[in-house]
């Protein structure tokens, strides 16, 4: 049938279910985005398009539903680059829809023209041009359908001078691909590992939280084995935190558990992860990562097993079919092996790392260093980072969804939230952007407006996407908690200048008259001040109560004092040593033309 081009894109997005858009507008989308409305597509107006990307992440990561963002091309398009590429590590299925600068003007240096297909070309898992305007439905389809079976980012990109076209054109179906339950030879020699394993140990990663029953299926092999459940870095809702063979989140700041239970490992099943390096470099000193034990890793891309780890068997499959599929091969004394000192062993380790995570209150410096020392010197009476997450544990509620943005105080916290469903956590991953925390949450929100959700933000991180309290406010947009830890520096960066730079603090200190809390009130948010572990828990007990009853926005400032964390990267960072050496009085005046 006869339709215009935008009728014809907006009803392949309606024949997909696609009804959440995030961007700013611009002329370059705005023959589709005109009919959004008709459509029964919602476009919520970011104040900064790569915090319309991380809400866009954070709705989709929620409610496992795609989602879509546009902006007007060039500039617009060019700020989501961070957020797209953020995706991409997270495994988000999105749709990124890019307007590209007409046809005939491209080549020509016009206004707002960039190469959109090359900006992107390392950043999305498939990406097509729209060459016709005969075949917009065609190329979205396509798109729509690699973004979900690659489980990443897609792009289409689309002149903007291809809107407002007439065609004839029959709107295609959905194209769905059947998830992999692994090859047969493969899924029965990892049950073959398994059944002879005397020390199994299971790491769940994203994909058991992305595949349709990769919990339960994981849960049920675990059971079956009384095998450990580590999860990855920063997936602690990869596996119920409150089951008895949930040892905890590997890496940075994990659990001390889940660390000595897998080095003791024998076989490791890598249930949907690609074993990034976060999840297996040393921690608390301790080398962790099981040199000897023959790893059995599934992935649904194949590209990424054995990629930085070597493996015994590789499986390119869905998670939870993969797991199903061993389970109903395992031997009938599979997990017989030593099974009760096992579970012994795991009820012992996780109860001394619960009991030493309660006395935890301060951070430690290494031998030669005393800067946080010198910070509960400064501020003896302020809280601890520590202190201010035990006290939001007191008041969290078991069924929030949080997120947590980049930086030392959130990293911190890496050992202590856990959850009894996916879908829960969201973290910025490997690509590590700053300014995630505030804009996921609020897409969490938008897709699960009957749940509660917090997000955490170290103030650094907070303030790149501090802008959002401008949008965030409007009409229908619904509330949200916001916790920023206020300690006035960038606190990785001021670990790094402590060990390795002679407390040189380059760029590190931020200003101590801003307050947060006053630019939400400024915002007609809530803006509260919390500056002991009793004001943090009574105020996030209020802002919960204030976002689920009275849709009431809060941003929480915790006030806390400036001790530091582990680094994150000992293994990226030396201390410099002066060869030439560097002097002011070498400093020539510039000439200016």
């Amino acid at each position: 049938m006869k339709m215009t081009t935008e009728e014809a894109f907006v009803k392949v997005l309606q024949r997909h279910g696609i009804d959440n858009a995030f961007g700013i507008i611009g002329s370059a989308m705005m023959p589709i985005s005109d009919i959004f409305p008709d459509a029964g597509i919602k476009f919520w107006d970011c104040a900064h398009e790569g915090s319309g990307g991380f809400m866009s992440d954070g709705f989709t990561r929620a409610t496992g539903k795609m989602s879509m963002m546009i902006a007007q091309n060039g500039p617009g398009i060019t700020n989501f680059v961070t957020a797209v590429k953020t995706a991409y590590w997270n495994h988000t299925p999105l749709l990124l829809v890019t307007p590209q600068a007409a046809n005939k003007t491209i080549g020509q240096g016009g206004f707002q023209e960039v190469e959109q297909m090359k900006l992107f070309e390392d950043m999305v898992a498939y990406q097509e041009e729209v060459r016709d305007p005969t075949r917009v439905a065609e190329v979205l389809t396509r798109v729509i359908s690699q973004a979900k079976r690659l489980s990443g980012p897609a792009q289409i990109n689309i002149p903007r001078d291809f809107w407002t076209q007439v065609i004839d054109v029959e709107i295609p179906d959905p194209i769905e691909f059947e998830r992999s339950p692994g090859g047969e030879n493969s899924v029965a020699a990892a049950a073959k590992l398994l059944s002879e394993a005397k020390n199994p140990v299971i790491l769940n990663g994203a994909g058991v939280v992305l595949s349709d029953g990769g919990i339960e299926a994981s849960k049920a092999l675990a059971e079956r084995l009384d095998a450990p459940v580590c999860v990855g870095y920063q997936h602690n809702d990869a596996f119920p935190g409150s089951h008895p063979l949930f040892a905890g989140p590997l890496g940075y700041n994990g659990s001390k558990a889940a660390m000595e239970l897998i080095k003791d490992a024998d076989v490791v099943l890598c249930l949907g992860t690609r074993l990034n390096p976060f999840s297996t470099l040393p921690g608390y000193g301790m080398e962790y990562w099981p040199a000897d034990a023959k790893i059995i890793q599934i992935d649904i891309n194949p590209d990424r097993i054995g990629l930085t780890k070597k493996v015994t068997v590789g499986i390119v499959g869905d998670a939870a079919k993969v797991a199903k599929g061993i389970l109903n091969q395992l031997a009938d004394d599979a997990g017989d092996a030593g099974r009760a000192e096992r579970k012994a062993k795991i009820a012992q380790k996780k109860s001394a790392w619960a009991q030493e995570l309660t006395s935890l209150t301060h951070e430690q410096d290494d031998p030669g260093t005393t800067w946080n020392e010198r910070a509960r010197q400064a501020k003896p009476d302020w809280m601890s980072p520590r202190m201010a997450w035990r006290a939001i544990q007191s008041a969290l509620p078991r069924e929030a969804i949080i997120s947590s943005d980049i930086g030392n105080n959130c990293a911190i916290g890496n050992a202590y939230p856990d959850f009894d469903a996916g879908r829960k956590y969201l973290a910025p991953g490997l690509f590590g952007p700053c300014g995630y925390g505030l804009p996921a949450i609020v897409g969490a929100k938008i897709g699960c407006p009957d749940v509660p959700v917090v997000g955490f933000a170290g103030d650094g991180a907070f303030g790149i996407a501090v802008n959002e309290l401008t949008a965030i406010g409007r009409g229908d947009w619904p509330a949200v908690t916001q916790i920023v830890f206020r300690n006035y520096q960038w606190g990785a960066e001021k670990r790094n200048s402590t060990l390795w730079f002679d407390d040189n603090f380059v760029g590190t200190e931020l200003d101590e008259e801003v307050s947060y809390a006053g630019i939400a009130k400024a915002c007609g948010l809530e803006g509260v001040v919390a500056r002991t572990m009793d004001e943090l828990t009574a105020a996030l007990n209020k802002a919960i109560e204030d976002q689920m009853k009275h849709g009431k926005t809060t941003l929480i400032e915790a006030m806390i004092n400036q001790e530091l964390g582990e680094p994150f990267r000992r293994d990226a960072m030396k201390k410099p040593v002066a060869v030439a050496g560097i002097s002011k009085d070498d400093m020539r005046p510039q000439q200016v033309a």
